[in-house]
């Protein structure tokens, strides 16, 4: 057996958690987000708590500040302040988020020292999926990198429609700690835990939760206008890059639904209104809807990431006073709102981003309307909540909508993880998914998540494709996480049931 004296390991869980990085988009390596988590449940045997605790640390910070390197793009692009200042900041985030491994590694220590089976079988994935919630609701949440979205194009994928991406989580787990027994005690036969789940996954593959309805069909057109980020929302160029994307909206009026990304136009929509009932009527002389991203503002001049239907929908012509829109519910820290807002704003121009102060919309909203079709909204990284993206999804639902605007993180692999979590989306619910987007990834995938249309990044360019809606519901749809929290509060039960029985 290697031995490795307490310096060490930590040194090594910074390699080893760094090295998860590559199971995630775009390197999809998925075999390491079962390996690496092996490797710290070994490297945490026979220490003391202390020691566990730098240990899970260091994992952590290797995982993130590989995983979410992108995220400095926009703090030291947009931010306004110091390289110095913008990677304290980072520093600063990627050691918050490594506290909960440093946290998991402490409970499974604390409360399991012995090396037993219920330890790494039942205990550390239960631990690990209670500490990935924490971590997805603590401040808003930030559920980026949960081991279950790696798994998008793995066998246990298959797991998604039954129990959603924690579930999958909990199964990486599971393996990780069959793997880490059995090198512990040397009792190989535990590998046959691996094998039991592949062949479960697999026959799961052959279950239709959903059938797909081809004669409700609808042709879409997604408009990537590549607008630059730095020059946005300059007021010289407000009118040359909404034109932009109604010249490509004229070239494509023969499509069913034709969709902008993420506040596509950089207006109030108050201050055009005219526009507005402009492209509304064009678009119904044309019998097509347009989808599009905007700022809307209330009577009392609160701000609101909105999305809005133009067009062939259920409201009528174009009313601003009655229009219904969507309104973004989870917002971005920072970027669209600033916690503590009267002490932080005055430090430095990265808390007075361009509409940094919107207020939030409802939990559950109602779908929207566009052209006969039923679209469950999400903007930008509220794909990410897959409990929000499911309780908005009814029957009625033919297919999950995202608008993002990833200019903020340059050529990063941060659009890419993006796009991978969007896509588990479809995978749990069983609806395509379409996504449209300012510079990519503009993409639309089929009811598994599969993609079968994208667009290269940074270009401009439409996508045009037949989206096919399901009929039907997935475990998942019906009845979301709560299954596995009732596992979980049971199965941690039982292990301390047994921690304390079998060691007194």
């Amino acid at each position: 057996m290697i031995t490795l004296n307490s310096f060490k390991r930590p040194v090594l869980a910074v390699f080893v958690g760094a090295l998860t990085t590559l199971a995630f988009a775009p390197y999809s390596l998925w075999p390491i987000a079962l390996l690496t988590p092996a490797i710290l449940l070994y490297l945490l045997q026979n220490q003391s708590l202390k020691t566990v605790m730098t240990i899970g640390f260091s994992w952590g910070f290797g995982q993130f500040s590989t995983g979410i390197s992108w995220i400095h793009i926009s703090i030291d692009t947009f931010g306004g302040i110091p390289k110095a200042g913008s990677l304290l900041l980072m520093f600063l985030l990627v050691s918050y988020l490594s506290a909960f491994p440093a946290l998991f590694s402490l409970l499974l220590t604390k409360l399991f020292p012995q090396q037993s089976r219920h330890k790494y079988l039942i205990a550390a994935p239960l631990l690990w999926i209670t500490i990935d919630w924490l971590r997805g609701w603590l401040f808003t949440g930030f559920p980026w990198l949960w081991l279950g979205y790696s798994q998008i194009d793995s066998p246990l994928a298959s797991f998604a429609p039954v129990l959603g991406v924690e579930a999958i989580t909990l199964l990486s787990v599971l393996i990780s700690g069959s793997l880490a027994y059995s090198l512990l005690k040397k009792q190989l036969t535990l590998l046959v835990i691996p094998l039991v789940i592949a062949l479960i996954s697999v026959s799961l593959h052959w279950v239709n939760w959903v059938t797909p309805v081809p004669e409700r069909s609808k042709e879409v057109a997604l408009i990537q206008g590549n607008i630059d980020q730095a020059t946005k929302w300059v007021p010289k160029y407000r009118w040359p890059n909404i034109m932009k994307y109604m010249d490509l909206t004229r070239k494509n009026w023969d499509a069913d639904i034709i969709i902008w990304p993420e506040a596509a136009i950089p207006a109030v929509e108050g201050d055009i209104t005219r526009f507005l009932h402009n492209a509304d009527n064009a678009a119904r002389l044309n019998n097509s809807s347009i989808i599009t991203g905007i700022v809307g503002q209330s009577i009392n001049g609160q701000f609101f990431n909105n999305i809005i239907t133009l067009g062939v929908n259920s409201d009528g012509e174009y009313n601003y006073q009655t229009k219904s829109r969507y309104s973004k519910h989870h917002l971005l820290p920072f970027g669209e709102f600033v916690p503590f807002e009267n002490i932080l704003r005055p430090i430095a121009p990265l808390f007075n981003l361009p509409m940094s102060s919107f207020k939030r919309g409802k939990y559950v909203q109602p779908n929207v309307n566009a052209n006969g079709a039923q679209l469950v909204a999400t903007l930008c990284y509220e794909i990410v909540y897959g409990e929000q993206v499911r309780q908005n999804t009814t029957d009625e639902s033919d297919y999950i909508l995202t608008l993002s605007n990833d200019a903020w993180f340059g050529d990063s692999i941060g659009p890419l993880q993006h796009m991978e979590m969007a896509r588990m989306r479809a995978l749990e619910l069983g609806k395509p998914l379409i996504r449209s987007t300012n510079n990519g990834v503009t993409a639309i995938t089929d009811y598994r998540g599969k993609i079968v249309d994208i667009l290269p990044q940074f270009k401009t360019a439409v996508l045009r494709s037949t989206v096919v809606p399901t009929d039907g519901t997935t475990p998942y749809r019906r009845w979301g996480s709560w299954p596995l929290y009732l596992i979980t509060l049971i199965g941690l039960s039982y292990a301390l049931w047994r921690q304390k029985n079998t060691y007194k």
